[in-house]
């Protein structure tokens, strides 16, 4: 972790939460894509890639950040354009 400030603590604590964010966030992929397989319903496909939009772009931005040493700010925008159109598709499946 070249690029961590706080200390180890607060580095540690980094690691936890987005650790069990991308558990928690593989499990409500998992039951989004099982239901749009099971129905065959275009809406919860929508969810579904909303959903891995959102938790791709949480694990692309921290490892850009961390594994590739590119800016903390550069982090931020990959993480949140990920985000932004992971809650678009999500928005869409609701809409629809």
């Amino acid at each position: 972790m070249a690029h961590t400030t706080g200390g180890p603590e607060l580095a540690i604590a980094l690691i936890v939460v987005k650790a069990l964010m991308v558990v928690a966030g593989g499990f409500v992929l998992y039951y989004a894509t099982k239901a749009y397989r099971r129905t065959g319903d275009e809406s919860l496909g929508y969810l579904a890639a909303g959903f891995g939009l959102v938790l791709f772009g949480s694990v692309l931005g921290g490892t850009a950040y961390e594994l590739l040493g590119t800016s903390l700010a550069a982090g931020v925008v990959i993480e949140s354009a990920f985000i932004l159109f992971g809650f678009l598709f999500i928005a869409y499946s609701l809409k629809r």
